[in-house]
């Protein structure tokens, strides 16, 4: 009797999972399906075909899966598709930063419904001379949240109208979801629909930031826009209350004590945290270093919420006009900031140096210590470098080991630099505010003396910490800066070369050869645009389990273990530090620290990118009153609709559009360093000193005109 066939329902139910099945079937297909291809070629009879679409929505969501136009879907790999985060221009145009490190061009009618800051998947089309094309195929994530604009009124409606220009529409408001929010302010708004009756999305009033006038609301709204958490939770806070107001004796038992020794911090005017205390001895064989740093993971453990919140945030968060630290006011500010005169728990790094600066021998322990002074870097420098004898009297009990550590961290940055470590000393914008809060200037940073004898002495701690864990075999978060990329350099090259230099670039570059070529573009004309475009041509700084050294540094081995109350990898370090002084396992896998290591880093790298958005508002709202006013300035940047002026008095950047230079039709050169008139031949390149005039500074967008003069 011959066997009959199997129905479809037998064979959607046999014993391979759902999901095995469905990606079977993709395996095996050529490209992509529709959804009624897969239910035909597994089978799926008519009820359980809303199981089947679940499965493929989920699929989708985790990547595993790519849909693409026309709801059809396939694997990531049978298509030439790359993941990554989207950047928009306000032009219309973006760029996918891929994860294998790639930049993958999309034009504008190519990007879809994809948003600034998506995790999209594009798919590569085509190889230009610029890099690779292609176009968004699947928006796997939407991080932004929050969308802050600015809430007007139209023919008795209300829209947001976004502040980030790469947002191409406005969010209309329903008078219920409008909250008592004030027409013209800032606020935060929540897309609820796709679409509304306008055309334009449909959504609702989280948080009037406030009168856009005024400095605090822009620096909430870059809060926001960047996701920062800015409150810590009921659990936290629960937490802080089992944690002593002081240091208890019996936390000091076990530890060694310091306390006698003159202990001091030195950090600048304003801060509000102290978590490194230094003291140097000079004896007769050399120089002693303590760097002591504040234990904050006596009081922080793992997986508590005060840890975990730490961790979300990954670093404190420092605007000119508030701060969002890592961790709550009790410890950043009081418990775990070595305060002076009073008693602190610490690591400490116990460093002994012949006379020519050679490490002979390294302790590291946990220790009590007892902070003699809180200084600040002009102090230091008025008392080293300027010999103020008022400011030398004020200290006296401490100016000969201030004395000592001076001439060690001479000794030290020189033999530092004596093995290429790179000293990029470019200028810094620092605002300055007045008691009222507005901008009173905004003036270059200092970096005296002062700053490197504390940065030679953070730098020596933290290799010694490194180099420690790494014998013992403890895996530890590195903070790694990989070698250039030799074809980057050669482009750098190519791009801006030396007249009358020859240089040979080694196949593989040392941070000597780096060092080298600073010192002879020191005195260069173009020195100032030079110094950017070398930087730029390095790697960016991260974390990672795997020790790649730091280029920039010129270290072999090295971490960050100086600064856990506002960064989040340095309490890593602690943890496995504590754990291979008592010789127990060690706190974290390989596996973890790679995770911890990729999320802390693009912590970082947000957090820098919120700094600099609130630095360029301050900055505008700086020059709104200098309507008219001159200044000289250097061309730091070309682009074909104009080029970028840096101001040398302010430490402002500003653009001087080609549309408001009427006396010739420029064009861009073909290595977009300079512009060049069709007719009378003038010339404007990088590097070029330039007097300006200031036309309009547009407090929307945060722009500053600049004309020539």
């Amino acid at each position: 009797m011959p066997k009959k066939k199997s129905s479809g329902k037998k064979d959607f139910t046999k014993a391979h999972s759902l999901e095995d099945q469905l990606l079977e079937v993709f395996k095996k297909a050529r490209g992509s399906l529709f959804l009624r291809e897969i239910y035909h070629l597994m089978n799926v009879p008519p009820e359980k075909r809303a199981e089947v679409r679940e499965l493929v929505k989920n699929l989708v969501s985790q990547g595993r899966l790519i849909q693409i136009k026309k709801r059809r879907y396939a694997l990531p790999d049978k298509i030439s598709l790359e993941k990554g985060k989207l950047r928009v221009h306000p032009d219309g145009f973006g760029f996918v930063e891929t994860e294998k490190g790639d930049t993958v061009f999309v034009p504008p009618r190519k990007i879809g419904q994809a948003l600034d800051g998506d995790v999209v998947l594009v798919k590569v089309e085509k190889l230009s001379k610029k890099g690779p094309e292609g176009s968004i195929v699947s928006i796997l994530e939407r991080p932004r949240k929050n969308i802050v604009g600015y809430l007007v009124k139209r023919n008795k409606f209300f829209f947001v109208e976004p502040e980030d220009r790469r947002l191409p529409f406005d969010i209309f408001i329903p008078k219920k979801r409008r909250h008592k929010a004030k027409e013209g302010h800032l606020v935060v708004a929540k897309i609820l629909q796709p679409t509304s009756e306008f055309g334009v999305p449909l959504g609702e009033i989280l948080h009037d930031l406030g009168d856009p006038a005024q400095l605090e609301p822009h620096t909430w709204a870059t809060i926001f826009t960047k996701d920062l958490p800015y409150q810590f939770g009921e659990k936290v806070e629960q937490e802080l209350k089992g944690i002593p107001d002081e240091v208890r004796e019996e936390d000091k038992v076990g530890r060694v004590d310091l306390r006698e020794l003159p202990f001091v911090t030195i950090d600048g005017e304003n801060a509000r945290d102290f978590d490194d205390a230094i003291c140097v001895k000079k004896h007769s064989r050399g120089y002693k270093l303590w760097v002591a740093i504040a234990d904050v993971a006596h009081y922080v453990k793992r997986d508590s919420p005060l840890d975990r919140e730490a961790y979300l945030r990954g670093t404190s968060v420092y605007f000119p006009n508030m701060v969002l630290p890592m961790f709550p006011k009790k410890l950043s500010t009081h418990l775990c900031s070595l305060n002076p005169m009073v008693d602190r728990l610490a690591m400490v790094v116990e460093l002994d140096y012949t006379p020519k600066g050679k490490l002979r021998t390294k302790k590291i322990y946990e220790g009590v210590i007892k902070s003699h002074a809180r200084l600040t870097y002009t102090e230091v420098k008025e008392i080293l470098l300027d010999n103020n004898r008022e400011v030398i009297s004020r200290y006296l009990n401490l100016y000969p080991m201030l004395k000592d550590a001076g001439e060690l961290a001479q000794i030290l940055r020189e033999k530092r630099m004596m093995r290429g470590s790179l000293d990029f000393d470019l200028p810094e914008p620092e605002i300055v505010l007045n008691l009222e809060g507005q901008i009173e200037n905004i003036i270059r940073r200092e970096r005296n003396l002062a700053h490197m004898l504390i940065e030679d002495f953070m730098i020596a701690a933290n290799e010694a910490v490194a180099e420690f864990l790494t014998n013992n075999e403890y895996p530890l978060l590195y903070r790694v800066h990989e070698t250039p990329e030799i074809t980057k350099l050669k482009e750098l090259w190519e791009f801006l070369p030396l007249e009358g230099v020859k240089i040979k670039i080694p196949d593989e570059p040392k941070p000597k050869f780096f060092q080298g070529l600073l010192e002879l573009i020191k005195d260069h004309p173009l020195g100032y645009l030079y110094h950017h475009m070398l930087l730029r041509s390095l790697k960016q700084a991260k974390y990672s389990p795997e020790n790649l050294g730091h280029f920039g540094l010129a270290s072999t081995c090295y971490c960050h273990f100086t600064s856990p109350i506002r960064r989040y990898p340095d309490l890593v370090v602690h943890r496995a530090l504590k754990r291979a002084l008592r010789k127990r396992k060690p706190p974290y896998t390989e596996e973890e620290l790679k995770i911890m290591g990729k999320h802390l880093s693009l912590r970082e790298r947000t957090a820098e990118e919120a700094e600099r958005e609130v630095l360029k508002k301050f900055q505008a709202f700086f020059m709104k009153d200098k309507i008219g006013q001159i200044f000289s300035g250097i061309i730091s940047g070309i682009t074909a609709f104009g080029f970028f002026v840096d101001l040398e008095e302010l430490l402002v950047s500003g653009i001087v559009r080609l549309s408001d230079i009427l006396d010739d039709y420029y064009v861009l050169d073909e290595k977009g360093i300079s512009l060049m008139g069709k007719h009378k031949g003038r010339v404007f390149q990088i590097g070029q000193r330039v007097k300006v005039k200031v036309k309009e500074v547009d407090l929307k967008r945060f722009q500053i005109n600049f004309v020539l003069l």
